[in-house]
C-alpha cells in the first residue's frame, strides 16, 4: 500500500513539473514569425523533461521496493541465523550424546556409500588392535567377519540388507571376537537406513550374560526333561513337604493322568500313604535307599509289582519305580521252557547227553538210550562218563581199539578243550555215528550223536550223479559253466575252455568269475556284456533273475549268452552259436534303417520343397488378383478366363501345399491346436461357404441338419472348418450331377458327432482300409483328382483333438464318414452348459 501511495504522488509531481514550463511559455508569447520555430523548441524540450521525469518516477519506486525487500530479507536473516544457533547447539549436543559412549552410527542413503558418525576405530577395537586411519577403520568397521564371531557377523549382515531393502528395524546384540557385546540396532529415518552399534555396560552385559546361562540352564532343563520322559519307568520329584514337583510322562501314564501338568495339579500318587511312609522311614534311617523296596501298587488300572527307590537331594527327593512284575512270570516261563525243552530233545533222533563238571550224566533224552540200549535205572543213578564207556565197550557197541585205555583218555580229555571236537566213530553194527563234544560254560560237557550212515550212502550217491552229470556237459557241443555262490567256477566243459582259448589245467583250478571274464574279454571287442554276465552272478539281489546277452567274438562268431540261477546261489552260464541268424538280422535292420532313411530324406524333402514352393505360388495368386481386379489395366474375355483359371490352380496348389505342411508338422510333433469355445451350427456354416463354388458347378445340393440348440464345443476352430471342408470336398468329388451331400451333427452324451454323407459311387471293400493312408488317391471312375492327403489331414486333425474317424461304404451306396469329438470343458468354465453360454 506504501508504494501505491508514493507512485501515485510521484505522479502529480511529474504532471505539475511539465505544466510550468508550457505554461510560462504561453504568458510570453513571441511574434506570428516566430511561432514555428518556437513550437519545435517547446516540442523537444517537453519530450525531454518526461523522459528525465519518467527515470525519477522509475527509480524513485526501484528504490522503495529495494527498500521494502531489504527489510523483508533482513527480517528473514535474523530468523536463519537464530535457527541456525539452534541447529548448531542441537548439533554439539548430538556429538556430546554420541561421544559419551563407545558407539558409532552408519546410514545409508540409497545404494551410495554409507556415512559413518563415531568412533571410526570401533571395529578395530574389538579386534584386539590399533586404529589405522579412518578410511581403513571404516572398511574394517563395514566388512562385519572381521570383528564380529561368523554366526552374528552373517545375521547382522541379513539384517542389514533387509533394513536397506524394505526398512524392517532390528535389534539385537552381538558377540566380537574379542569376547565383548555389541548392542545393534537398525531403523529407517527419514528416507536413510541408519545403523547404531554400541557397546553394551557392564550391567546390561551381565545381564546378557546371565540371560545366556539361563538359556543354556533352560535348554539343559529341558533335555533331561526329555531324557526322563524318554524313560519307561515312572520318575517323580518330591519337595521338602513331600509334595510332587516333576513326574515324567512315563508317571503321568502310570497314573492314567492326561498330562503330567495334570499329575502335578491334581497331586496324583502313584503309591499308597503305607508305601510313601515306608520308603520316608528308610530315607530318614540311612539317607537314602540302597536297596529297592518291592511294593504293590496300581499302575495304569492293573496291580503290579514295583521295585521302588528314591534319594534325597538339596532340593527334597527323587525317586523311579521299575516294574518287575514280569520277573515271576519269566521264572515260570523259564521253567516251562526248560520243560518243553526236555520234551523236544526227547523227540529229536539225535542222542543227546548231558555231564556236569564231575562228569557225571544229568540229563539224557530218549534217543540217548535207543541209541545204546543202556538199562534206565543205571543211567538215572547219574553214572560217570567213564562208567558209561566202559559198559558199551563190554556190550562190543564201540568202536574197535587195540588200546581202549588211551582212546577212553582221549575222548575225556574233552572236558579239558575250550573248542568243541568232532569225531567219526565206526560202530561195530556198520553204523557210523558223528560225535561233537561241546564243552559247557559252567563246567561239563554236552554229547551230540549224529547218525551219518544214510547221509554217507547219499553222499556216494551224490559224488556218481555228479560224474554222471560231468560226462553229460563234457558231451554238449555249446560251451556251458557253472559257478557256485562264492563266485568260483565249479563245472565248465570241453566246449567252453575250447571256445574262449582258456587251459583246462586253469579251469580245474576254480578260478574266480572275475579271472574268468578277464580271459573272455580279450576275444570280444564289446566289453559291456561282461558286467551284466558278472552281476548274474556275484550279484546280491534278494530275487535272482535270468539274464541274457549277445557276445561277437572277434573271428566274427556271434554267441547268445545265457545265465539262470540255480539252488544254493549258484549260476550257469550257457552259450549259443547264433552266427548265421545273427547275420540275417544285421543284413534286414541295415535294410530296414535304409528304408527308415529313405523315408525320413523322403519327408524332409517334400516339407523343404513345400515351404519353397509356398513363397513364388504366393506371388503367382497375387499378381493374378491384381490382374482379375484389371487394376493394371482392362483385361479381355479370353485374359479374364485365363487368369481366373489360373487362380484357381494356384488355390488348390496351396491347399496341398497348406496339407502337407500341415503333415509334416504334425509328424514333427510341433502342431499344436488353438483350442477356442467355438459355435457348431457357425463352424459348419462356414465350412459349407466355402464349397458353394464347388457345389454350384457340380450342380450338388447340401443339406445342412444341424440343430439350433446344439451349442458350442472347447476345439480348434480352424482346424474342425479344415476338417469339413475336406470331406466335403471329397463327398462332391465323388458325387454325381444333381444328387445332394448331407451334413449332419449331433451331441451323444460326451462327445460331438459330425458325420458327411454322399450318394455316389460308393468305396469298394479292398480300398477302404487305405482311404485314410497318405498320398492314396482312388478316382473310381469320377473325375475327382487329388494327392490323397485330404483324409489323412482328416484323421490326424480329429486325433489331435482327442477323437476318432469312421467310416462306412459300399459300392453304388455312397459314403458316410463320422469324426467323433470329445466335448471338452473350457478352462474357467465349471460344465456344458456354462461352455455352451
Amino acid at each position: 500500500m506504501g508504494l501505491e501511495r508514493a507512485a501515485r504522488v510521484l505522479s502529480r509531481v511529474g504532471v505539475l513539473v511539465v505544466a510550468a514550463p508550457v505554461a510560462a511559455l504561453a504568458e510570453g508569447a513571441p511574434s506570428i514569425e516566430a511561432r514555428p520555430m518556437l513550437g519545435a523548441m517547446q516540442t523537444h524540450n517537453v519530450a525531454g523533461l518526461a523522459v528525465v521525469l519518467g527515470l525519477i518516477l522509475f527509480a524513485t519506486i526501484l528504490s522503495l521496493v529495494y527498500l521494502r525487500e531489504r527489510v523483508g530479507w533482513t527480517r528473514k536473516e535474523r530468523a536463519l541465523q537464530d535457527e541456525l544457533a539452534q541447529l548448531r547447539g542441537a548439533h554439539d549436543r548430538a556429538e556430546m550424546l554420541l561421544h559419551s559412549e563407545h558407539q558409532v552410527l552408519i546410514a545409508w542413503a540409497g545404494r551410495g556409500e554409507p556415512s559413518i558418525v563415531g568412533d571410526a576405530g570401533f571395529a578395530q577395537d574389538f579386534r584386539n588392535q590399533d586404529a589405522r586411519g579412518i578410511q581403513g577403520a571404516s572398511r574394517h568397521l563395514l566388512t562385519f567377519g572381521t570383528w564380529l564371531t561368523p554366526q552374528d557377523a552373517q545375521l547382522l549382515e541379513a539384517a542389514v540388507a533387509t533394513l536397506r531393502e524394505r526398512g524392517t528395524g532390528f535389534r539385537t546384540n552381538l558377540r566380537s571376537l574379542a569376547g565383548r557385546f555389541i548392542e545393534a540396532q537398525g531403523q529407517a529415518v527419514g528416507g536413510r537406513a541408519l545403523l547404531r552399534l554400541r557397546e553394551t555396560t557392564d550391567e546390561r552385559r551381565e545381564l546378557i550374560e546371565l540371560r545366556h546361562t539361563l538359556d543354556e540352564a533352560k535348554s539343559r532343563l529341558a533335555a533331561l526333561a526329555g531324557l526322563l520322559d524318554a524313560i519307561p519307568q515312572p520318575v517323580w520329584h518330591r519337595s521338602q513337604d513331600g509334595a510332587l514337583t516333576f513326574v515324567n510322562a512315563a508317571y503321568a501314564a502310570a497314573v492314567e493322568a492326561p498330562s503330567r501338568e495334570t499329575a502335578l495339579h491334581h497331586g496324583l500318587e502313584l503309591l499308597d500313604r503305607s508305601a510313601r511312609e515306608q520308603i520316608a522311614r528308610q530315607v530318614r534311617r540311612s539317607g537314602l535307599a540302597p536297596q529297592p523296596l518291592r511294593l504293590s501298587a496300581v499302575v495304569a488300572g492293573a496291580r503290579r509289582t514295583l521295585d521302588v527307590s528314591e534319594s534325597t537331594l538339596e532340593a527334597g527327593r527323587v525317586g523311579i519305580a521299575v516294574d518287575v512284575s514280569e520277573l515271576e512270570s519269566v521264572r515260570a516261563d523259564l521253567q516251562r521252557q526248560m520243560d518243553a525243552n526236555v520234551r523236544t530233545l526227547d523227540q529229536l533222533p539225535t542222542a543227546v547227553a548231558i555231564f556236569d563238571a564231575r562228569q557225571r550224566l544229568i540229563f539224557h533224552n530218549a534217543a540217548y538210550q535207543r541209541l545204546w540200549d543202556l538199562d534206565p535205572a543205571f543211567l538215572e543213578g547219574r553214572p560217570l562218563d567213564g562208567e558209561i564207556l566202559d559198559r558199551l565197550r563190554a556190550a562190543r557197541k564201540l568202536p574197535e581199539q587195540a588200546d581202549f585205555r588211551s582212546w577212553k583218555a582221549d575222548v575225556l580229555a574233552a572236558y579239558r578243550a575250550v573248542e568243541p571236537t568232532d569225531t567219526p566213530w565206526y560202530l561195530p553194527d556198520g553204523r557210523t555215528l558223528r560225535v561233537v563234544a561241546d564243552p559247557n560254560p559252567q563246567g561239563g560237557l554236552t554229547y551230540l550223536y549224529h547218525d551219518v550212515s544214510e547221509s554217507m550212502k547219499l553222499a556216494s550217491r551224490y559224488d556218481a550223479l555228479m560224474k554222471e552229470q560231468a560226462e553229460t556237459l563234457e558231451a554238449l557241443k555249446e560251451p556251458v559253466a557253472v559257478f557256485g555262490a562264492d563266485g568260483r567256477l565249479t563245472v565248465a566243459n570241453r566246449a567252453f575252455a575250447a571256445t574262449w582259448r582258456l587251459d583246462p589245467a586253469t579251469l580245474a583250478g576254480k578260478p574266480h568269475v572275475d579271472a574268468v571274464i578277464a580271459a573272455c574279454r580279450a576275444l570280444t571287442p564289446d566289453q559291456s556284456p561282461w558286467a551284466g554276465i558278472r552281476q548274474s552272478i556275484t550279484g546280491l539281489s534278494e530275487t535272482r533273475s535270468g539274464h541274457g546277452c549277445r557276445l561277437d567274438i572277434n573271428d566274427g562268431t556271434v554267441l547268445d549268452c545265457s545265465s539262470q540261477p540255480l539252488p544254493l546261489g549258484a549260476t550257469l552260464l550257457t552259450f549259443i552259436d547264433v552266427t548265421a541268424s545273427a547275420n540275417v538280422e544285421r543284413a534286414l535292420t541295415e535294410k530296414n534303417d535304409a528304408l527308415e532313411r529313405a523315408s525320413q530324406l523322403r519327408d524332409t524333402f517334400v516339407h523343404h520343397v513345400s515351404y519353397e514352393l509356398r513363397s513364388p505360388l504366393t506371388n503367382i495368386i497375387g499378381f493374378t488378383q491384381l490382374l482379375g481386379d484389371e487394376t493394371v489395366g482392362a483385361l479381355n474375355e479370353r485374359q479374364r478366363e485365363y487368369s481366373e483359371h489360373i487362380m484357381r490352380s494356384s488355390a488348390a496348389l496351396l491347399v496341398i501345399i497348406n496339407d502337407i505342411l500341415d503333415l509334416a508338422s504334425i509328424d514333427a510333433g510341433s502342431l499344436e491346436l488353438q483350442r477356442e469355445t467355438i459355435d457348431v451350427r457357425s463352424t459348419v456354416e462356414a465350412a459349407a461357404r466355402g464349397i458353394e463354388d464347388r457345389l454350384a458347378e457340380s450342380d450338388i445340393g447340401l443339406d445342412l441338419d444341424v440343430p439350433e440348440d446344439i451349442g458350442s464345443v472347447f476345439a480348434d476352430g480352424k482346424r474342425v472348418r479344415q476338417i469339413l471342408f475336406n470331406l466335403l470336398s471329397n463327398a462332391v468329388g465323388f458325387s454325381a450331377p444333381g444328387q445332394q451331400v448331407r451334413v449332419e451333427a449331433r451331441r451323444e452324451g460326451t462327445a460331438l458327432r459330425l458325420t458327411v454323407i454322399d450318394r455316389g459311387r460308393g468305396i469298394a471293400p479292398e480300398v477302404i482300409d487305405r482311404v485314410f493312408d497318405r498320398f492314396e488317391s482312388n478316382t473310381l471312375g469320377t473325375k475327382h483328382r487329388g494327392v490323397g492327403l485330404g483324409l489323412s489331414i482328416v484323421r490326424s486333425f480329429v486325433e489331435l483333438h482327442g477323437g476318432r474317424v469312421e467310416i462306412h461304404s459300399a459300392p453304388g451306396a455312397g459314403t458316410r464318414v463320422t469324426c467323433l469329438f470329445p466335448v471338452e470343458t473350457p478352462p474357467g468354465k465349471g460344465s456344458l452348459a456354462e461352455a455352451a453360454e
